[in-house]
């Protein structure tokens, strides 16, 4: 089976978060018609490795190559002939791509395994929600023993065309946590106020001085208010959630408590109570700088087109692997006309498969010989 249709398949049927089981048992199945040893991971994750047959390394060096294989609760509209088969569900940010193009440099080194070292293929479940199929993949600890020089993961990119490549040294993309406030009052009639303690009108001055946190690397958002009264009637309680996303552990801590004291402080003066729930989600994307450095320079000796990135306020939970090991996590252009991801008629460009294992394999090979 090729690249492309291995990433049709998958396309055609994709599975939520933590629910690929059906996913998992494909991959496997295509991983041991190529001989190539495999286990599962992390529930639904399926982790593949290849010995190279160079010399014996003492130190048994290691790359680890990553894509994501979860889909996303949406209905596709695209007309293509392997558009999703599962109602309500779709492959709309590029999992499938990712995964394909991982496939395909497993493929051709599981031909020509021509290095030193193990270079393991990681199919990661559960991206796109909490906790986070990276968390899980570490805490079974699958790489100890092994002297880990990377781990590399890619995501498709519309605002680049099929052939370029973008990077980013350092911080890139941000830390996600879920935001969850319930506001408890006193409600009754809305037009005897003095016999109220407003948690409505409490959690409008909350929202807006939540919002008053944000800056050039502060984000934050409440996406959902629900007050259950009506034009007469003061709820006693309203609820809230929202997400905050930093560049910073350090910074990330500090607007945790400033939302704790700005809480507590409304709390006093108005006499209503705030509870404040922060779940913390994926850390930031750190990439490090010497492994940019060589990718990108790779990739301009491969005549690739290459852009250097900004800041990105989404986050990935490919963070975990950048607490642990040296990480790059990069964009692989799929061309404008794919439109956006994350919407029904997201559609990349399957030229980008190709370029997308000519370089991984390179840069995974280059990797393991320095």
């Amino acid at each position: 089976m090729n690249p492309t249709e291995f990433r049709r398949h998958l396309h055609a049927h994709p599975e939520l978060s933590f629910k690929e089981h059906d996913t998992a048992a494909f991959i496997a199945d295509r991983l041991t018609e190529l001989g190539i040893e495999h286990r599962p991971i992390a529930r639904t994750g399926v982790l593949a490795w290849i010995e190279g047959r160079g010399k014996a390394d003492p130190k048994r060096r290691a790359v680890v190559l990553r894509a994501d294989i979860d889909a996303l609760p949406i209905t596709e509209q695209n007309d293509i002939g392997w558009r999703s088969c599962t109602p309500g569900v779709m492959h709309a940010c590029g999992h499938d791509m990712h995964a394909a193009v991982l496939f395909g440099v497993l493929q051709q080194l599981a031909a020509e395994p021509d290095f030193r070292g193990t270079l393991f293929g990681l199919f990661q479940p559960g991206e796109e929600c909490n906790p986070g199929g990276a968390s899980l993949v570490l805490a079974e600890n699958p790489f100890d023993g092994y002297e880990v020089r990377a781990v590399v993961g890619e995501h498709v990119e519309p605002q680049l065309e099929v052939g370029t490549l973008g990077f980013r040294a350092g911080k890139y993309m941000a830390s996600s946590d879920e935001l969850r406030f319930s506001v408890h009052g006193t409600g009754g009639h809305g037009a005897m106020r003095p016999q109220l303690k407003d948690p409505v009108a409490a959690a409008a001055e909350f929202v807006t001085r939540l919002i008053a946190l944000n800056h050039e690397e502060c984000v934050l958002s409440i996406g959902r208010i629900e007050a259950g009264g009506a034009t007469n009637i003061v709820p006693d309680e309203v609820y809230l959630e929202g997400t905050l996303r930093t560049f910073d552990e350090r910074e990330r801590e500090i607007i945790h408590q400033r939302i704790r004291n700005i809480a507590a402080e409304i709390d006093k003066r108005l006499g209503v109570r705030i509870a404040v729930d922060i779940s913390h989600g994926y850390p930031c994307v750190v990439n490090d700088e010497h492994l940019v450095k060589q990718a990108a320079a790779l990739a301009r000796e491969e005549k690739l087109q290459v852009e250097m990135l900004p800041l990105r306020t989404t986050a990935e939970d490919f963070g975990f692997y950048c607490t642990k090991y040296p990480s790059l996590f990069y964009r692989l252009g799929v061309g404008a006309a794919a439109g956006r991801p994350h919407t029904a008629t997201f559609n990349p460009d399957e030229g980008a498969i190709n370029v997308g294992i000519g370089f991984m394999k390179r840069l995974a090979l280059q990797i393991l010989k320095k």
